[in-house]
């Protein structure tokens, strides 16, 4: 079978559809959140970088705090109920923004608490939204799934910045986190629809802890796991730090409009639509091992230009190199993912995906603080700078790895 055929089977599965389509619009919303709830607090509560930072460590907090355990119970649960649960769980607490925005009652309190409540679900759909893919499709077409995967996020990352900008610009921050709320919802009707043969494991009379520690044994004696953690583990603490600096630097230091700011973080996500296409054609080219050092290599040479935007013709530095970066970051994750399935037993998948996320996005939340105390106390410009070398240093586990090569 060729691979035109085998990817137009892959599409013919209404179930892989459904699963797909609910992903996409789950992340364009979740990407008009990116823009809007930052916005929020700095433009309509007037948040410091500091409570800024806070805001960033609240919603990725749950990582840290229940990243490893929420692998365990999924391993334990069907995937399916997990991932229409957290959907409407999140819908319902992201309305509660607009309404007490339009009562005159929305304070910083009550977004740290909706970013903790979406962080502890969004936790738990992570995991399970990855370990359902392999009850969905075949082993060899996880490379293709996870393409469409990345796929999906690239065209979320092009499309909702902007989108969320010009809500902010023209209805106001709050009213613009409607579209995730909606998004969600429509995220749990579609996966209402998905059918697949999902086994759920049993507890076997095996203690929650003894399970934990044997997910995070297969991934830290695995030798390229290990380096795959480490990176990701590094370009999400600069995640942190981004989510915390970048919004104010763009709004406050450059006076750039909501509208605008969105439609830079846009055009920065062309890179990654690029490298979704083309991850699956580059893995089976050059190996899994290849490809992931090479894009490596690229992702680091390409973001190092990030940290030299300003004012004038320098801002359009920022797009340009996060679309260049973001050609080989895509690649680099497709490949890395369906490399990790590809090796997992199926009865480990949801403790591998949660201690790799635990891993890495654990040092969110660390950035998301470091980033609003640099930006408090230095300066946001010295808070974005430090976010720019972050991000384009991350990489570099991969690249000085041997063995990644080898794989």
């Amino acid at each position: 079978m060729t691979v035109g055929e085998r990817a137009r089977n892959l599409w013919r599965a209404r179930s892989f559809r459904r699963y797909a389509g609910a992903d996409a619009i789950s992340k364009l919303g979740s990407q008009v959140t990116l823009v809007a709830l930052p916005l929020t607090a700095a433009i309509t509560l007037r948040a410091s970088p500091f409570q800024v930072g806070l805001l960033t460590a609240a919603e990725m907090v749950a990582f840290l705090l229940i990243g490893l355990p929420a692998g365990a119970w999924v391993d334990r649960m069907r995937r399916r109920p997990i991932l229409v649960a957290t959907d409407a769980i999140r819908a319902v607490a992201l309305l509660s923004i607009p309404v007490t925005a339009q009562l005159g009652t929305l304070s910083l309190p009550q977004l740290y608490g909706v970013a903790l409540v979406s962080g502890v679900c969004t936790v738990f759909f992570d995991v399970a939204h990855q370990s359902y893919l392999p009850s969905i499709v075949d082993k060899d077409d996880l490379t293709r799934g996870h393409g469409v995967l990345a796929a999906n996020f690239s065209v979320a990352e092009l499309a909702g910045p902007g989108v969320g900008g010009w809500l902010v610009q023209l209805l106001s921050a709050p009213l613009a986190l409607l579209a995730d709320a909606a998004s969600y919802l429509g995220s749990a009707v579609l996966l209402l629809g998905v059918r697949s043969e999902e086994r759920r494991a049993e507890g076997r009379g095996v203690s929650l802890r003894s399970e934990i520690a044997e997910g995070l044994r297969f991934v830290t004696r695995h030798p390229v796991l290990r380096v795959i953690a480490l990176t990701g583990a590094l370009t999400m603490f600069s995640f942190g730090l981004w989510a915390a600096a970048v919004p104010l630097f763009l709004v406050r230091e450059l006076r750039v409009s909501p509208g605008a700011y969105g439609m830079l973080l846009s055009a920065g996500a062309l890179g990654g639509v690029a490298g979704a296409w083309l991850a699956p054609r580059v893995a089976r080219r050059f190996g899994a091992g290849r490809t992931m050092y090479g894009s490596a290599s690229i992702a680091t040479l390409a973001s190092l230009p990030v940290a030299a935007t300003a004012p004038g013709w320098r801002l359009l530095i920022f797009p340009v190199a996060l679309a260049a970066s973001g050609v080989a970051s895509t690649i680099f994750g497709v490949t890395q993912g369906a490399y990790r399935q590809s090796i997992c037993p199926e009865r480990l998948l949801g403790r591998l995906s949660a201690t790799m996320r635990f891993l890495m996005w654990g040092g969110t939340p660390l950035g998301g603080l470091l980033g609003g105390t640099l930006g408090q106390v230095a300066g946001v410009r010295v808070a974005f700078w430090a976010a720019s070398a972050g991000y384009a240093l991350a990489h570099l586990p991969v690249v000085l790895s041997p063995r990644i090569r080898g794989v």
